[in-house]
């Protein structure tokens, strides 16, 4: 029973200073930490006897080490490849050529509200490109929200479709499909296509369908605050682009991803192998057009800066709520959520829609509800496989839903970044994202348990 009140109370803690915008991950760890100290006064193994420091208070200590280990030998490592390949896509250019392809084509539709759903789709899929969300809202309002302002769009109605662009899109290159396959036990490939995309393409597609008429009913009902000035000190837009192709790289991953996954299954190459095969590739285009090896080997460090920021954001982000579960673990807390909701009849949908709705909460109130994920993702296999139930029905409505609720989050880095750039308050713009995003989430919900149940 102590372990039970030592727990919740930590727990509760801990989302309350989420919530308050504490670094999560000291959060996290500082909670799993004390977590696995309690468990050893309370006479509870941390840590097995082979992997023992021999003192029980300094296990904790040493958890930290083999959890490191662990994810910097697998998806850690992956993760990192990912974002320092992103990090020279967008020190080179490529990136923001791969936008201006994409987008040019919009300027020759004049239907402001056809464009709706075709901007939001389209935002989506460049989210493969530029993966943050405040980063593709900024590149976006640079370079669309003057088109679809020239269509007579209203500002509040473009700023909601940039705020909601980075959201559900079904790739292998995203570091949460990484974490959710990897933890699964799922080939990323299949995750993606055979779990994920069933129910994210789905929801985009409903929620384009929800922002056409949203978006209609509220300029409609705000016919009179509609068009705001924009803060051209906000937006940087690079003038000197590399060449077309270049707009090629970004996506060359997904693409060998895809073609080695799926149709040339003889050649075994993973995630990591073909991101830096493309990095080569990428490398190389640039020393024949700059001319200099000199020059374009320097702008290696660009890459391994990235793997670092990779580290310190998401990898240290998954070791820090790796270890809350540890301690969570130690304190027998995890077999007694096992043990209460074993004989009880659709478990598998109230331990959804419970995670789910925790998820939504903490994403909601802090603006960043992936750090919620990656604590809970490791325990989902354990809790399924011993109900009877299927992971994938537990965790995916979590992922995608940690995605969607941040477009309605006022204090999310996205909604600040959209509202401060037309220049009006965060509410105005979560105003606009609300419908589609809800609509989202419960079509997610009500997929979810169709499909996996």
């Amino acid at each position: 029973m102590l372990e039970i009140i030592i727990s919740i109370v930590l727990l509760v803690a801990t989302g309350y200073l989420i919530a308050k915008n504490y670094d999560a991950k000291f959060v996290l760890l500082a909670a799993g930490i004390v977590l696995m100290i309690a468990a050893a006064l309370l006479g509870h193994q941390v840590l097995s006897p082979e992997d023992s420091t021999g003192l029980a208070l300094l296990d904790p200590f040493k958890q930290i080490g083999l959890v490191f280990v662990r994810q910097l030998g697998g998806v850690g490592l992956t993760i990192m490849v990912l974002f320092g390949f992103s990090s020279y896509m967008t020190h080179i250019g490529a990136s923001d050529v791969a936008v201006h392809l994409l987008t040019k084509p919009l300027g020759r539709i004049k239907s402001q509200y056809i464009l709706v759903p075709i901007v939001f789709l389209l935002g989506n899929l460049l989210s493969l490109v530029v993966p943050s969300a405040s980063s593709l809202a900024v590149l976006l309002m640079a370079t669309l929200y003057p088109v679809l302002k020239n269509t007579g769009m209203s500002s509040l109605t473009a700023g909601a479709i940039i705020a909601t662009t980075a959201t559900i899109i079904p790739t292998p290159l995203g570091a949460d499909n990484v974490v959710a396959a990897e933890n699964l036990g799922i080939d990323i490939i299949d995750y993606v296509f055979t779990y994920h995309a069933k129910i994210s393409i789905p929801v985009l597609l409903i929620m384009a369908v929800a922002h056409y008429f949203w978006q209609k009913y509220m300029d409609k009902r705000q016919q009179g605050a509609l068009h705001q000035d924009i803060n051209d000190e906000k937006l940087s837009v690079k003038k000197d682009l590399p060449p077309a192709y270049y707009g090629l790289l970004p996506i060359l991953p997904l693409v060998l991803v895809l073609v080695f996954g799926l149709l040339i299954t003889s050649v075994k190459l993973g995630l990591v192998e073909i991101t830096f095969i493309c990095m080569a590739l990428a490398l190389l285009i640039e020393i024949i057009r700059k001319g200099s090896f000199k020059e374009t080997s320097k702008q290696l460090s660009i890459f391994f800066t990235g793997m670092g920021t990779g580290l310190a954001q998401v990898v240290s982000l998954i070791v820090a709520a790796g270890m809350l579960v540890e301690g969570l673990k130690s304190m027998g807390i995890i077999d007694m959520l096992i043990e209460s909701v074993r004989h009880i009849e659709s478990a598998g949908v109230i331990l959804m829609l419970t995670f789910a709705g925790v998820e939504g909460l903490i994403t909601f109130i802090s603006g960043s509800g992936l750090a919620v994920f990656y604590s809970v993702i490791n325990i989902i296999p354990d809790i399924s496989e011993k109900l009877g139930i299927s992971g994938v029905m537990i965790s995916l409505p979590m992922q995608l839903i940690a995605n969607l609720v941040r477009s309605i989050s006022p204090v999310a880095a996205v909604i600040i970044v959209v509202a401060s750039i037309i220049k009006v308050n965060p509410i105005q713009i979560v105003k606009r994202t609300s419908v589609p995003v809800l609509v989202g989430v419960v079509s997610c919900l009500i997929l979810s348990f169709i499909m996996f149940a």
